[in-house]
């Protein structure tokens, strides 16, 4: 990375200078004619050095190595700011590792191969999975891959409340539909599950059972109709979540929780340490001493534990397994719940701030400027199955990432199915298919495309430089996503790339000399392997999205053939 090579060489400089372990701060300035690169380091060392900036800045600049740096030339602006500008030795040597590189550009090993729990979707097997748990799904795996690509060993967990309530007030539905099946009137629960697949479910287990637990309401009966439906939608949300191409290590059950005897453990744990105390018939923790708002109640005056409770025992079961770093993806709707396990963490001895959390808001979908609210099947909201049917995985997957988890997200369904430059996914893949026509016409393999004995230089036009500096930012973007778990940072990053490529194709049209063929071969071979790079970039940053990078689109072979970029 160009920022990796830089700051290396300052910090030689500066324990040179009697400075160390000082953080070199590196922006890209707002205007390109003040160069690519731009530190302030100078200004921070004038209060410990007691000299003025544009003095230390001097003496940077002076005692640089410029070929070490990467860099051609170096200014001082201003008070002290210094400015950098790469060379074209350097952009050429990283345009060569892109292309050598291949699958593997954007890989790094920050993370050493520690392990990282990313626990996503964990949604109640109580109905059909919405589009709230798509953009969870889409942002969990994104987050998973973005640490695997950082180096880090990616463990995917979903886990699942199979125990509680909810699943007893899905059974109790379940039951009321199956007795309506048999033509029993029956008066439905309150506060049951009214979507249409509950009567599906009820049917199949008429199906299966037929009527042996007509007007039987009994234990056995209900825990029937619960292992059933659970079974049923937990096998209907993995289908939906591997047609989105989304991926599990591992499916922990709550339930085995309570079978295994860990919420006893934890309780009796909670309780060793003091914190624990009995306050109007229920078992309380003293979740203030950790910075919560309030103390919380970890069993009930019914002796039921309340949902608190087995989460704590659960993140202690990821802190056992080895994952001293977990990061859980999930709604809004669990803001209160970080304070309270953190603070039962942190009085079992585990550290502040496990695990991580990234919460995301909710979705929108609009059609013709109205919201779309309801699921024929699902009764009350949008199920991902139905959005992704109709808008396709990649989009799908696209628009739920390339908004800050923190935002609320107005998923376009009109803007989602144009094929135009308006719709950003679709602007992606369609300059990764643009490189795809050039070898082509080129009549060459992409994957044959080499910079050995490739003269880049004669990449000499100001479009190029700028498209190579920019693609050379590319293992940087996902090292920072990465670690910010903001799979957005890439999809920001691969519009920018998208634009400058299509800039870059377009510009043959008006200057033939910028064309790929029909240029003096030397030139058309460095243009070449600049189209891989591009094509390399654009599929590795597709990648770790989850989203597929195309070799046709439709509208680029009908465009391409009437272009004159790649024919004199």
């Amino acid at each position: 990375m160009p920022t990796e090579k830089l700051r290396r060489e300052i910090a030689r400089v500066l324990s040179g200078m009697g400075v160390e372990d000082v953080p070199v701060g590196l922006d890209r300035p707002r205007n390109p004619d003040h160069g690519d690169w731009a530190s302030n380091v100078a200004l921070t060392l004038a209060k410990p050095l007691g000299r003025p900036p544009r003095r230390i800045a001097e003496e940077i600049v002076e005692r640089l190595d410029a070929d070490a740096a990467g860099v051609s030339a170096v200014e001082i602006a201003g008070p002290g700011f210094i400015n950098f500008r790469l060379s074209q030795d350097y952009l050429h040597r990283g345009l060569a590792e892109i292309v050598a590189r291949g699958a593997d550009f954007g890989r790094s090993e920050a993370g050493r191969g520690q392990a990282v729990n990313v626990e996503f979707v964990s949604a109640n097997p109580t109905g059909p999975l919405h589009i709230g748990h798509g953009r969870q799904a889409a942002l969990g795996d994104a987050v998973a891959e973005l640490m695997a690509w950082a180096g880090w060993k990616v463990h995917r967990e979903y886990y699942y409340n199979d125990a509680g309530e909810q699943i007893m007030r899905l059974a109790r539905s379940v039951w009321a539909r199956y007795q309506e099946h048999l033509g029993e009137a029956v008066e439905f629960p309150e506060d049951g599950y009214h979507g249409g697949y509950v009567r599906e479910i009820a049917a199949r287990i008429a199906d299966e059972q037929g009527d042996r637990f007509r007007g039987d309401a009994g234990e056995e009966a209900l825990d029937a109709m619960r292992q059933f439906a659970v079974r049923t939608l937990r096998e209907e949300q993995n289908r939906d979540l591997a047609d989105f191409r989304v991926r599990f290590d591992e499916f922990f059950l709550e339930s085995s929780l309570y079978a295994s005897g860990r919420v006893e453990t934890t309780i009796e744990r909670l309780r060793a340490t003091g914190l624990a105390y009995e306050k109007d018939g229920a078992l309380w923790l003293r979740t203030t001493e950790f910075g919560d708002d309030k103390d919380r109640v970890m069993v009930k005056g019914t002796g039921h534990p309340t949902y608190f409770l087995p989460d704590v025992a659960y993140h202690v079961t990821k802190w056992e397994r080895g994952f001293h770093r977990a990061i859980n993806v999930q709604g809004a709707d669990h803001h209160g719940t970080v304070a309270r396990v953190r603070a039962g963490l942190r009085a079992l001895g585990l550290p502040a701030g496990y695990p991580e959390y990234v919460l995301h808001q909710m979705v929108l979908v609009m059609r013709g400027g109205q919201e779309v609210k309801f699921s024929k099947r699902a009764g009350d909201y949008v199920t991902l199955r139905d959005l992704y049917d109709e808008a396709g995985v990649d989009v799908t997957r696209y628009f739920f990432l390339m908004r800050r988890p923190e935002s609320q997200l107005t998923f376009d369904l009109d803007l989602a199915l144009e094929q135009s430059d308006r719709n950003p996914v679709y602007k992606v893949q369609y300059a990764h298919a643009r490189m795809s026509s050039i070898f082509r016409r080129a009549e060459v393999e992409a994957s044959s495309v080499s910079a050995e004995g490739a003269d880049l230089a004669l990449l000499s036009h100001p479009t190029e430089a700028e498209l190579v500096k920019l693609l050379l930012r590319f293992p940087e973007t996902v090292e920072t996503a990465a670690e910010q778990h903001a799979p957005h940072a890439v999809t920001e990053y691969l519009e920018e790339v998208a634009g400058a490529v299509n800039s870059w194709y377009h510009a043959g049209n008006r200057d033939p000399q910028l064309r790929v063929v029909g240029v003096p071969a030397e030139l058309s071979r460095a243009r070449l392997v600049l189209a891989r790079a591009i094509q390399t970039v654009l599929r590795n940053g597709l990648a770790v999205l989850g989203i597929d990078a195309p070799e046709r689109m439709e509208r680029a072979e009908a465009e391409d053939a009437q272009e004159s970029t790649l024919v004199p």
